[in-house]
């Protein structure tokens, strides 16, 4: 076997980051926390982590090496953002770009915010009308 092929066979793994700014409170993570559960919990294969942009660890770099070290060589990043503010559209494609260069057999990429989904959107302004009933 080629050491390419060893190390492709090595990065095979997929994996799904949560990309969050972060806070100076622990506790402001916690809905993060719950929502990386509820995506681990049915994809036993698939490994599902938090990583932030600022205030918090582990920060994006290091989410990735750890991922790579453990054998995840595809990996999407999930802003868990409500919208396309500066950190989505200059702070991210910057560490993405300075990762891909880092690590040149990396297959990354990014999602749309959360928040720019219809279906997010729709779950939200439901609970919003839910809330009037309460």
């Amino acid at each position: 076997m080629t050491a390419a092929n060893m190390e492709q066979q090595k990065t095979q793994g997929k994996g799904l980051i949560l990309f969050a700014h972060g806070a100076r409170d622990a506790a402001w993570a916690a809905p993060f926390v719950r929502l990386q559960n509820l995506l681990q919990a049915p994809q036993p294969d698939l490994r599902v982590e938090l990583a932030f942009l600022e205030l918090m660890t582990p920060d994006l770099a290091h989410c990735v090496a750890q991922l790579l070290g453990d054998g995840v060589g595809d990996i999407t990043v999930v802003p868990v953002f409500l919208g396309q503010g500066g950190h989505v559209q200059r702070d991210l494609p910057k560490l993405l770009d300075q990762l891909r260069e880092a690590h040149p057999g990396l297959h990354l990429r990014a999602a749309a915010p959360v928040g720019e989904d219809a279906d997010v959107l729709e779950a939200m302004a439901q609970y919003c009308l839910r809330s009037l009933k309460a």
